[in-house]
């Protein structure tokens, strides 16, 4: 028997579908049964414009195929993402009392029980899916829990013996025995096979991801490596505005993490890609501190950063001592201090020879470390030296002003 269509259903503009309203749709739709009440409409054809509909005409597609088959379709983690969505959109649920027919939202919740025998491509298809859904967040938070337990379980595709387990605090461990330098770095590899896989989720995916990572105590050093790889492989890709978008999040999410996890190199050459783009001054605030709390592991090739646009000096004095606030802030440690007092000696006296350092920059650059910090003032007064022989005149200049002469 033919069936009449007496609703005409536009999806967001993509497509117009023509369903029967009161026979076979409503029956399973809370929202359309809502919408159209016990009126038959007559013979007159009614119109709906959906202009949200998630998944758009596919995801529409797919919901009619479950209501003109009796509630038999299909569900698989190609589509149970649109087919959720879709059925949390129409109100396709057991709280829908004026049916008994099978409820949609029910069988796609019933299919997201599996997920722990789906395939990575698989998560990672119903993942990129939901970017699109704005109410698949239950999905996406079983997807992404899935995720990040076969990425901390990796080790075991690795040849290096290795134990991997998750305690009942939520935190993932993973350990490989073998002390072979081939072995080990045959791990480290088989631990980061995922990075690219990943890096094509949207940023917003990744800041949730991330974020889950670290509350779930996956280690640090890993997500610090992904998360440069990340913002390495998007800058080459992206226009101005959502590389700078992608830089201010990935200085956000390090630091979340343990900042002594985040090798010190990575994080100047952060800096120097954010001074670039001129992201937010909070942001580069952020990278400042994470850089002053280790900087002992620095270099003075790391230090040397051009100044900003405009000002006289060679070099951003006023970085590093922004620097050295961050890493006294962190506590004095005798060992790490004389290593930074080391490594300020070398940079004043790489500064000291700049004709447009100014006196007052030069002294808070001396005067930056406690006493303790140094065993021996040779190296400072070699630079000390340097900085008179090229700026004499400016320093009787400003003695006489204080001195009133």
């Amino acid at each position: 028997m033919a069936v009449c269509c007496d609703l005409e259903v536009d999806v967001n503009g993509e497509e117009s579908f023509m369903v029967d309203k009161q026979k076979i749709i409503s029956s399973y739709s809370g929202r359309l049964s809502k919408l159209f009440g016990k009126s038959t409409g007559g013979t007159r054809t009614l119109k709906v414009i959906f202009n949200d509909f998630p998944g758009g005409a596919e995801g529409f597609e797919l919901m009619l195929r479950f209501c003109y088959n009796n509630g038999r379709i299909d569900i698989n983690p190609s589509n149970l993402s649109l087919l959720y969505s879709a059925a949390k959109f129409m109100e396709m649920s057991s709280d829908f009392p004026s049916t008994t027919r099978p409820n949609l939202l029910e069988q796609t919740e019933k299919s997201l029980q599996q997920i722990g025998y789906w395939t990575w491509s698989e998560l990672l298809v119903t993942l990129k899916q939901c970017q699109d859904l704005s109410n698949s967040s239950s999905i996406v938070e079983k997807c992404m829990d899935s995720l990040i337990g076969r990425m901390a379980l990796s080790s075991e595709s690795s040849p290096c013996p290795s134990t991997s387990s998750q305690d009942s605090s939520g935190t993932f461990r993973v350990s490989c025995d073998s002390r072979s330098t081939e072995s080990l770095k045959t791990c480290f590899v088989r631990g980061t096979w995922w990075f690219e896989e990943i890096s094509g989720l949207s940023l917003s995916f990744i800041e949730m991801l991330i974020k889950a990572m670290a509350s779930k105590k996956f280690d640090h050093g890993t997500i610090s490596k992904f998360l440069f790889y990340y913002q390495k492989s998007k800058c080459y890709s992206t226009s101005g505005g959502e590389k700078v978008k992608t830089i201010e999040v990935v200085i956000d999410l390090l630091h979340i993490l343990d900042w002594s996890s985040i090798p010190c190199k990575s994080l100047f050459g952060l800096l120097r890609v954010a001074l670039s783009l001129n992201v937010s001054k909070c942001s580069r605030k952020k990278v400042e501190n994470m850089i002053g709390s280790q900087l002992d592991q620095a270099t003075l090739d790391n230090l040397l950063i051009p100044s900003p646009h405009g000002a006289n000096s060679l070099y951003d004095v006023n970085l590093v001592l922004r620097f050295l606030k961050s890493f006294l802030q962190g506590g004095i440690y005798s060992i790490r201090l004389k290593k930074v007092a080391s490594l300020m000696d070398m940079y004043i006296a790489e500064v000291a020879p700049d004709p447009s350092l100014k006196p007052s920059k030069f002294l808070a650059l001396a005067m930056a470390l406690p006493d303790s910090a140094r065993d021996s003032y040779n190296e400072m007064y070699r630079a000390i030296d340097m900085y008179l022989e090229v700026n004499f005149s400016v320093v009787v200049k400003v003695a006489a002003e204080v001195l009133g002469l």
